[in-house]
Formats: structure tokens, C-alpha cells, sequence
């Protein structure tokens, strides 16, 4: 069967916009051919910083003869459901239809339609010109003088060629012949800028791959990923030194040449003074070349580095690691000015004495200083939510109350938070904002801090992807909560939260991450709590600075009758009253909530609390789901059914470990003969409680044993008794596999009454105390999970 061979040939195409480039290219064509009636046995896409080819294999030679029968309406519809038959089967007149007759349904009309098959070469002119015109690039431009006609082609940059050649590997191929803006497609490819600039003719995919390579063209990038890779890697080792690998910048350099040739540099040793992440990064980013390290000799790096370049020069390289060199001494230098600098006094000392003063700072420490300047210059968060120094007051509030939950000193996480944003001020953060919290960390070390609360300048920003690792230091932990409920609980407030795929600020990245810091640390931790203590720390420091100076967002969520509540953010934790509301409202706050008595009536007698009962609900049990929703996300990934997921989890759910451990010991539970009847039991009992409460059928309140007739009745009437308080003592200690024990009583008595008894028994007392006992068993297993979510 016959292959194609496509390539376009342009200027430089930007590295980070090739990949994605050539797979666009792929699926566009090869939907096109299958949606013209060809098929084909295999695809593939390639490209280089010139040149997107893909190579198709086994593509029809021509699509095939399509025959097709509409049926149409009644010979005696209305002339417009007639016409709308014409519309659709493509006939200029009724007289082109046929007429059927069908013994039941009368005569009506029948289109025959056929249509003839195309040649490949017809569809594929046809197809790839139109694709070239709407290539969805992030980025494109016009060129030249048609440049000036409406209309005119666009590409990411300058088209120069089209090659095109369509043909069985047993015959000469044929050119595909089509033009687009003055660009006729040929079988002409053209080699390396400088070694090869002339004309290449090709027939097939492979020798056009082994003429490209004679002309210093590696078609395919992986391989060339795998040339830079060793290359660098052997130059490292025989100069005596490693090279630091780097995934991220090995593809962007294979997409910047098509004839890798590897170098080495070098820059005074005096340069590695700067941390190793800022040389690194300074060369990477400015050079895109790779840094070494002495073997063997851990995170110290080396004064040389492997550059990429895309040329055999004469010299050897020689002048271009010269050249590299000097750019990067520059670029160092400027690191080493941001790095000497950061840990030097600011000349604006005296204006941050305020600020110092409020957050405890002692201005000799150079980050100290920089946190000071970040409150003083009122740097802004979010217009809705105040600026950088009233969030980090908030998250070193939020911190502290967190920091026994999770075993932190509360000192030390509220430092922690102090100084977690401090960096943002800093010379090097401001080069290179990749390194926010890395210098954070390094800087507070430098200037004698807790190894925790360094530590916690770093971490408090994990986890931020699925693959990142989650901080265990207990004062990390307490910081990244704080700060990623903040963010959260402010947002909501502000109504700014995620839509559809639209994430502006990252926000179920947040929740994500707060996720896994609870589950993979094991924390016992009430996100109810949590949330509320993220808007009592927003309150408390509202009441504090006065309105419209800190928490704006937060405070904008509340009714404007309970803004000046005085003490209300103390109490919201110390009276466990958000506790109280999500188990249900106030009916279930008790005195022995309280400190006092005094506090108990103050808020008993305030209409106040229940209006910030009222503000507040709405806001945790939708932050509440929003976490529900990121759980499922996470246990999914980590092979948890998700039918389970659903049977575990409520509105109300906010123990996220607990959650975990249910799933866990329920999947455990359902993998067991008896867990197995027993949910085909339950779901039985289920189903008929459904059906009768849907119909009004009654039910009895509670469940008589006077009206029982069979033993059978009895039986399972002591069974769930047993199992309902079992279970229940079970699930207060926290032990959900002794739950699941103490349910499995159930199955043998649930079986039986399914077989011996009849639910909906002629007398009506029976009847309903019959099903008050099936809703007994739902009631009993409910404590566990609702088993009618589960498949099976």
C-alpha cells in the first residue's frame, strides 16, 4: 500500500512550540483522511527547529465507492417535510427519489445515493493546503509582499517549502501537487543552514531521513535528545566530572539544533561562591547550557559547563565555548552583585521600623529586613484580599493554631510564616523567581535561624504538582496549611473560585496539596476546623487593624451586622462552635463548649452568631466539597474505586484520614464472601425501603417486637442491634475493620429474612414495622458507608 511523506520547511519554529506542532500536524491530516474514507496502518510525527514531516504508512491508494439509502417521508407528507427530505439527501427534485411501499406503512420515498471514490493524491491536495491555512499555532505572522493582501497565508515563521510525495515502496512515487501563496509542494528538501544549504531530492521516508542525515539534519529529536545526552555525559567524565542531568532543558536544547555538536566552557572558580542553584539556573536560563559537578562530590558544582551547539566549526568549538564563556562570566557577575547584595543592610532602614515592630523583626537580619520592606511598600496580593504583609499576618495566625494539630511548635511555625515570603524582596528572587522559597531557605540558615523555620521558607509551597514531594517537618506542614487555606478560604470569599478548565490562581493545585499533606503525613486534622480557623485568623486581624485594612474579601463574605463582633474570631475556636455547625447547628452546641458562662450567653443571647452561623456554613461545606472533589481525584490515582469513594464520603465529611481508612478497610470488607452477600443484602433491603417510601407506603417509627410472626424476624432484629452498637463503638475508636466485623454478623440474618419473610405482608402494621426493620439495616450500615453507591 502506498505511503506519504509530508514536510514543511519554515525559518526557526520556537523550541517550545515544536512538539506540540508536529502532533497537531498528525492528528489533523490523518482525521482528515479517515474522514474522506481513507485509512491507514501507522502515523508518526517529526520535526526539527526548520521542519515539521510526518510519515504515513499503508494509506489507501483511493477511498472507496459509498452507496447509501435515506429513507424519506410518506409520498403523501407535506411538501415541507419533502422538502427537508430533499435538503438532506442532496436531490434538486422529488422526481430523483425512488418510491418504496412497505405492506403496514404505505408508499414512501427512498434516496439512493452513490457516490464515487477519490483518489488519495485528490483528497490530500484538497486537505493539506486547508490545514496549513487554520494550523492552530499560539503565534503566527505574515511575510513578504503578499503579506499585504487580506487573506494571506500565515505561519509561525516564513514558509519556505512543501514537500509532498505519495507512492507504494515497489513504484516511483508521485509528487502530491497542490500550492498555497505562490508554495508549490515538490519532493525538494534542502539540509543544514550552513553544511548542506542546497536542494535534496527524495522519493520516500527513508531516504529522505539518511540524505537529511548526509546533510547534517537529525530528523528525529529523541535521537537527537539521546546524542547530547551521552555526548555531555562523556565529555563530563572524561574531564572528571559529572553532568547534572536536566530533563526540561536536554528537550528544549534538542530543539534548537539539528546537528548537535557538544562543547565545553568555563568560568572562574571565584563565581562558586553563589549558591548552586543560581549558577545553575543563571547558565540554563540565559545559556541554556548544562552545569557539572566534581564526581562523586554531591551538590558542589565545577567552574565548567556543556553547551550545544549546532555547527562543526573549523577550530574545533574552540572560539564558540570562548564566546559562551564570556556571556556567562557576565551573567554571574550580575548573580554574584544579587547575592552579595541580599545579604547586605538596605539603606531604607529607618521607614521599616513600623513594620519590624509589627511582626516582631529585628532589622541586624538581613531577611528580617527584606520581610519589613515587603509589609512597608505594600506590595499587593489581590485587590480583594489585601496586600502581601496582611496575608503573611494572617497565615502566621492561621500557623499558629495549626501547630499543635500537627505537632509543631507554635513559635516556630508562626516565625516560619513571618519570613516564608520574605524572599520576595530579594535581588536574586527578583532575577530568578523560580528560586521563591529556595533563597528564602537559604538566607534564613545564613542568618541563624531554627533549622525548621528554614526549612519552612522552602516547603511551604509544596506540594505543587501531583509528582512533588510533600513537606514532613512539622513546621513546613503547619505553614504550607496556613498558607494554601488561606489562599482558598480568600478566594471563596471573593467568589473568584474555579471554573470549567479555568484555574487562574492555581486553586485545586492548593487543595491538592493540602490534601496530600494531610494524607501523607497522616493527620488526624479537621478540615471544618481548619477552614474555619483560616477566616476566625482573617477576622481576628481585621478587628484588629480596623475595616479596609486587612482581609477586605473575607470580611466583604459576612453580613455587615456582625463585622464588629468583638471576640468573635477568639471564640469561633476556643467554643468549638464551627464544630458544633457542620454536626449540625447550634441545637447541638452545649455550655460545656464554652469558657464561661458569660461567653455561653453572649452568644446564646446575640441573634449575631446566628448570622455568622448563616455566613459562615455556606462557605465550609462548599470549600468542603471543592476538597471532596480533589480527594476523589487523588484516591482514584492511587487505584481506589471510585464507587467506594462515593459510599464513604458525605457533605459533612471532614476528616480526610478517616475518609482514607474507610475506603481502605470497606474495599477490604467487599473482597469477602460476606461482605459481598451482605451487600447484595443490604442493597435488597435498600432498594424495597426506596420503593415503598417513594410510593408513601408507611413506615413504622421505631420497630415493635410484639408484631414479629417468624424467628427469622427476630433473629435479624437482634443481629442489627448488635452489629448498630458494635459498629458504632468501632467507628468511635477509629476502628474501621472491627466496623466491617461487626457488620458481618448481619449476613446470614439478612439472607434469612429475605427467604422466609415477606416484607409487604397483608396487615399494615406488619408491613410497616417490617420495613421500619429494613430501615434499620440501613441505618445500621449507614454508619459505615451508604451501600447503595456501591456497584455489585
Amino acid at each position: 500500500m502506498p505511503d506519504l511523506l509530508l514536510e514543511l520547511r519554515s525559518e526557526e519554529i520556537p523550541a517550545r512550540m515544536q512538539r506540540k506542532a508536529a502532533g497537531d500536524l498528525r492528528k489533523m491530516l490523518t482525521d482528515g483522511l479517515v474522514e474522506a474514507g481513507l485509512t491507514y496502518e501507522a502515523a508518526r510525527e517529526y520535526w526539527t527547529p526548520r521542519r515539521l514531516t510526518l510519515d504515513i504508512r499503508g494509506l489507501n491508494a483511493r477511498s472507496k465507492d459509498i452507496h447509501e439509502d435515506i429513507k424519506g417521508p410518506s409520498t403523501s407528507a407535506p411538501e415541507q417535510a419533502v422538502q427537508g427530505f430533499l435538503r438532506k439527501a442532496g436531490l434538486s427534485s422529488i422526481a430523483e427519489a425512488h418510491v418504496h411501499s412497505d405492506p403496514k406503512k404505505g408508499d414512501f420515498y427512498v434516496a439512493h445515493i452513490s457516490k464515487p471514490g477519490r483518489a488519495a493524491e485528490e483528497i490530500i491536495a484538497g486537505l493539506v493546503p486547508d490545514i496549513i491555512r487554520t494550523f492552530p499555532w499560539p503565534k503566527s505572522m505574515r511575510w513578504g509582499p503578499a503579506s499585504a493582501r487580506p487573506g494571506s497565508l500565515r505561519w509561525v515563521r516564513p514558509l519556505q517549502s512543501i514537500l509532498c510525495t505519495f507512492g507504494p515502496e515497489t513504484e516511483e512515487p508521485v509528487v502530491v501537487d497542490f500550492e498555497i501563496d505562490g508554495i508549490r509542494s515538490s519532493n525538494i528538501t534542502y539540509g543544514h543552514r550552513f553544511h548542506a544549504p542546497g536542494e535534496i531530492t527524495v522519493r520516500r521516508f527513508d531516504d529522505y531521513v539518511s540524505k537529511l542525515e548526509a546533510a547534517k539534519v537529525v530528523l528525529d529529536a529523541d535521537r537527537r535528545k539521546e546524542i547530547i545526552l551521552a555526548d555531555a555525559s562523556n565529555l563530563a567524565f572524561a574531564n572528571g566530572l559529572d553532568l547534572v542531568e536536566d530533563e526540561g532543558l536536554l528537550e528544549e536544547v534538542s530543539a534548537l539544533v539539528e546537528w548537535p555538536v557538544v562543547l565545553m566552557g568555563e568560568f572562574e572558580e571565584a563565581f562558586l561562591a553563589i549558591p548552586a542553584e543560581v549558577i545553575r539556573l543563571t547558565i540554563r536560563a540565559n545559556q541554556k547550557c548544562f552545569v557539572t559537578r566534581p564526581q562523586g562530590e554531591g551538590e558542589t558544582l565545577s567552574s565548567r559547563f556543556i553547551l550545544t551547539a549546532n555547527i562543526e566549526a573549523s577550530d574545533g568549538g574552540k572560539e564558540i565555548a570562548h564566546g559562551n564563556g564570556k556571556v556567562v562570566r557576565a551573567r554571574l557577575s550580575d548573580a554574584l552583585y544579587f547575592w552579595k547584595t541580599d545579604q547586605g543592610d538596605l539603606p531604607d532602614l529607618v521607614e521599616l521600623e513600623a513594620s519590624a515592630e509589627k511582626f516582631g523583626l529585628d532589622l541586624k537580619k538581613p531577611l528580617d529586613q527584606r520581610m519589613a520592606r515587603l509589609d512597608h511598600l505594600n506590595v499587593t496580593f489581590h485587590a480583594k484580599l489585601g496586600t502581601q504583609g496582611e496575608r503573611v499576618e494572617r497565615i502566621a495566625r492561621l500557623a499558629q493554631e495549626l501547630a499543635p494539630i500537627v505537632g509543631a511548635d507554635s513559635a516556630l511555625a508562626s516565625r516560619a510564616a513571618v519570613l516564608a515570603k520574605a524572599d520576595l524582596t530579594t535581588e536574586v528572587v527578583g532575577e530568578f523567581p523560580e528560586l521563591q522559597g529556595a533563597m528564602g531557605r537559604k538566607y534564613a540558615l545564613l542568618q541563624g535561624e531554627h533549622a525548621s523555620v528554614a526549612a519552612a521558607a522552602e516547603e511551604h509551597y509544596k506540594p505543587q504538582g501531583p509528582s512533588d514531594y510533600v513537606p514532613s517537618d512539622p513546621v513546613s506542614v503547619a505553614v504550607a496549611l496556613a498558607d494554601k487555606l488561606d489562599t482558598l478560604v480568600g478566594f471563596w470569599a471573593i467568589d473568584e473560585k474555579p471554573t470549567g478548565s479555568k484555574d487562574p490562581y492555581a486553586l485545586r493545585r492548593s487543595a491538592l496539596g493540602v490534601v496530600r499533606v494531610i494524607l501523607e503525613n497522616k493527620l488526624k486534622l479537621s478540615l471544618g476546623i481548619a477552614i474555619a480557623a483560616a477566616v476566625s485568623s482573617a477576622l481576628a486581624a481585621y478587628e484588629q487593624k480596623g475595616e479596609g485594612a486587612v482581609s477586605r474579601g473575607v470580611v466583604a463574605m459576612l453580613d455587615s451586622r456582625i463585622r464588629d463582633y468583638k471576640g468573635a474570631s477568639r471564640l469561633l475556636l476556643e467554643a468549638g462552635l464551627i464544630s458544633n455547625l457542620l454536626k449540625g447547628g447550634l441545637a447541638k452546641a452545649s455550655s460545656e463548649s464554652f469558657g464561661s458562662a458569660d461567653q455561653e450567653r453572649e452568644f446564646f443571647d446575640s441573634q449575631r452568631l446566628m448570622e455568622l452561623e448563616a455566613s459562615l456554613s455556606p462557605l465550609i461545606a462548599d470549600l468542603l466539597s471543592f476538597f471532596h472533589d480533589r480527594l476523589k481525584v487523588y484516591l482514584r490515582d492511587q487505584g481506589a474505586r471510585h464507587d467506594l469513594i462515593d459510599a464513604v464520603i458525605t457533605p459533612q465529611s471532614d476528616d480526610l484520614l478517616q475518609i482514607v481508612r474507610r475506603v481502605e478497610a470497606l474495599g477490604s470488607f467487599l473482597d469477602t464472601e460476606d461482605g459481598k452477600n451482605l451487600l447484595a443484602g443490604t442493597k435488597r433491603a435498600a432498594n424495597i425501603l426506596a420503593a415503598e417510601e417513594k410510593k408513601k407506603t408507611a413506615v413504622a417509627e421505631t420497630v415493635e417486637p410484639a408484631l414479629f410472626r417468624q424467628d427469622a424476624e427476630k433473629s435479624l432484629f437482634a443481629a442489627v442491634n448488635q452489629a448498630e452498637k458494635q459498629a458504632g463503638e468501632a467507628i468511635q475508636n477509629q476502628d474501621f475493620s472491627a466496623a466491617m466485623l461487626a457488620l458481618s454478623v448481619l449476613r446470614e440474618p439478612v439472607d434469612s429474612f429475605f427467604e422466609h419473610v415477606l416484607v409487604n405482608d397483608e396487615d399494615l402494621s406488619v408491613r410497616a414495622n417490617r420495613l421500619a426493620l429494613l430501615a434499620r439495616i440501613r441505618t445500621a450500615t449507614g454508619q459505615v458507608a451508604d451501600f447503595s453507591k456501591i456497584a455489585g
